[in-house]
């Protein structure tokens, strides 16, 4: 059938305007009846409609609109490329020049839209895979920082693996693999109803015996792929869990890399060399196993989808030689018939061939919706109810229990109250709960009940036995989790002097891993630098001086005494020379009991406790004492 290229514009154009509207409403009825009724639709409506709300901007929506258009206009134009070929061809079989250069000018004006309109495609189609992912991005990030859930998470039955590489390559997997499947599967469909429309027009009757089937081409190659393509699936579907569990397998062995690497001077001086060569060895074999499984699944398949490929090529030649000996048909009508085929074979293979990158969409996928939903256990675990009081610490009924054992507490029923000067320390045998007891003050603890009311956000400030430094400048390491610009480095400066970290002065703008330039030592002066700097009303200090000398830890409490005189400290230490520091010390004997002892006018704590009796002692029945 000859075109009339005169009208293509209006034609195309009136082409274009129907199928959008169809492709448009047939995508988003299949969107929400796959949401509905299978997992994997309710996974990605969960990641993909809070940035296509309109609610929150109309803008991803106009791209995916712009998208879909740019789409159907490629169909479009192969359709006209297809009618292009048979005119070319039955110019040259019948050796009229007048019609030859004047396909060879329409195919100028036909390459040229196609040219254009791929780079318009692939520019708005990466901005738009940007502007999701930075979107994504921050909305991951956020929901993994929320309420704690990147510590709270490892205390889930299920802890989720390997966070970094879910928001760093799943993220980016995912909105590729959104678009490249939605559209291939929108612009196959579309071209499937296109092609097969001229592949019935160039059809003829095939006879088998004494028996005509009419339109033969168009039955034998739907029957063609709709059995290669069942085949496919057949053999395909276990690559779903082979592709998930490579990815967790991958980050499995990733992970023990960097804990080697940032645990090297440890392993090093254990000479534990050979143990971790042991434990990478056995994460990697456990990756290769299954890499092989998915290398022999994936040689099935691939054979599978070569060989239906390859028998596509000649198929239409043979089905209609005939015809075209006979004089039937021209040159044009068979390379058309061989061009259709090849869109109708393609089309309807789309979801054939598609379905090992399906596969590991939907590992992608659910690890994903997995991370979400984690980060949402993680805020719902029960922690200690936590209420803002600026100038005080008051503790009712803290009872705290280990992991596994909530018959046997570490600490029953705490009261305690601290006021602005004041200052606690707690003691105990190593295991009894002490800095337990903090991760339960700061929220962090689920295995814990009670209430508290205590100075928060930027006004509480805790400093671990290993003080965190982040990546950056000194600067930023020592205002951490404030910020400080140069305006401040006077007081930063002050601060280092005081802590006996003066010979940093001059590194403030250096930028380094200071974790492993500074020593532990130092690492723990420069937290007390932080708390002067930052000047919190309470600060919580969990072994902070374990690493420096008596007479140091000495210099660095009295420091924090003498510059922050209405804050108040909650030490946790084994050292009797921290004592004097402190007005109350609660001393816990995991399992349960606790005694507070009050310091008297002299500086000596002490118990009044009817003398003799063991009330004191006794799990769950603490006493204030006053001295």
């Amino acid at each position: 059938m000859d075109l009339d290229w005169h009208q293509q514009l209006g034609s195309s154009l009136l082409w274009l305007t129907y199928s959008f509207l169809i492709a448009g409403s047939v995508s988003a009825i299949s969107i929400f009846i796959l949401a509905r009724t299978t997992t994997w639709g309710r996974q990605f409506w969960r990641l993909t409609w809070p940035y296509l709300d309109p609610r929150r901007s109309y803008k991803p929506l106009l791209s995916l609109a712009l998208q879909l258009f740019l789409a159907l206009a490629a169909v479009r134009m192969t359709v006209l490329f297809s009618y292009w070929y048979q005119g070319f061809y039955n110019a040259l079989q019948a050796l009229n020049a007048k019609a030859f250069w004047l396909m060879l000018g329409i195919f100028g004006v036909l390459a040229t839209v196609h040219v254009a309109r791929a780079l318009i495609d692939y520019y708005v189609g990466q901005a738009f895979e940007i502007h999701w992912r930075v979107w994504l991005n921050e909305r991951l990030t956020q929901d993994w920082l929320a309420g704690s859930a990147y510590y709270r998470g490892q205390f889930l039955d299920q802890p989720v693996d390997n966070p970094d590489q879910r928001i760093e390559l799943d993220i980016a997997a995912f909105i590729s693999g959104s678009r490249s499947l939605a559209f291939g599967a929108i612009s196959a469909i579309v071209s499937l109803v296109a092609f097969t429309q001229i592949l019935w027009n160039l059809s003829g009757p095939w006879s088998v015996g004494s028996i005509e089937i009419p339109r033969a081409m168009v039955m034998l190659v739907y029957l063609y792929v709709i059995v290669a393509t069942l085949l496919a699936f057949k053999i395909g579907h276990p690559l779903i869990r082979l592709n998930f569990l490579a990815e967790r397998l991958t980050a499995n062995f990733r992970y023990a890399l960097v804990r080697l690497r940032e645990n090297a001077e440890n392993i090093a001086f254990y000479q534990g060399a050979a143990v971790e060569q042991q434990t990478l060895g056995a994460r990697f074999a456990a990756y290769i196993s299954n890499q092989w499984a998915l290398i022999r699944r994936t040689l099935k398949f691939s054979g599978l989808n070569l060989a239906v490929s390859q028998i596509a090529v000649v198929f239409p030649f043979i089905l209609q030689a005939p015809r075209f000996f006979s004089g039937a048909i021209k040159l044009g009508d068979v390379m058309q018939t061989s061009q259709a085929f090849g869109q109708v074979q393609d089309s309807l293979s789309f979801f054939r061939t598609s379905y090992d990158t399906f596969a590991q969409y939907r590992a992608t996928l659910s690890r994903l919706d997995g991370f979400q939903e984690a980060n949402q256990h993680a805020r719902a675990l029960p922690h200690v109810q936590t209420q803002p009081l600026a100038d005080a610490l008051h503790i009712e009924n803290m009872s705290v229990y280990r992991p596994d054992d909530r018959d046997h507490p570490l600490l029953r029923d705490l009261h305690l109250r601290l006021s602005p000067g004041e200052a606690l320390l707690i003691k105990g045998p190593s295991g009894s709960g002490k800095t337990t007891l903090l991760r339960a003050l700061a929220g962090l603890w689920p295995h814990a009940e009670g209430q508290v009311q205590r100075p928060t956000q930027a006004q509480a400030l805790f400093l671990s036995q290993r003080p965190y430094l982040p990546l950056g400048d000194l600067r930023t390491a020592l205002a951490y989790p404030a910020t400080a610009t140069a305006a401040d480095d006077t007081r930063l400066i002050a601060a280092l002097r005081y802590t006996h970290l003066a010979h940093l002065v001059t590194a403030l703008e250096q930028t380094n891993d200071w974790s492993r330039v500074l020593s532990l030592g130092e690492q723990q002066r420069l937290a007390f630098a932080r708390v002067l700097f930052n000047r919190p009303a309470i600060v919580f200090l969990d072994e902070a001086t374990s690493a420096t000398d008596e007479g140091l830890e000495h210099t660095l409490y009295t420091l924090l005494r003498s510059e922050l005189p209405g804050s108040m400290l909650v030490s946790v230490g084994h050292r009797s020379t921290l004592d004097v520091f402190h007005s109350q010390v609660l001393r816990l004997d995991g399992l349960g009991g606790w005694r507070l002892l009050v310091a008297d006018r002299a500086g000596t704590h002490v118990a009044s406790g009817t003398p003799g009796t063991d009330a004191d002692r006794v799990p769950g029945n603490g006493v204030v004492v006053c001295g």
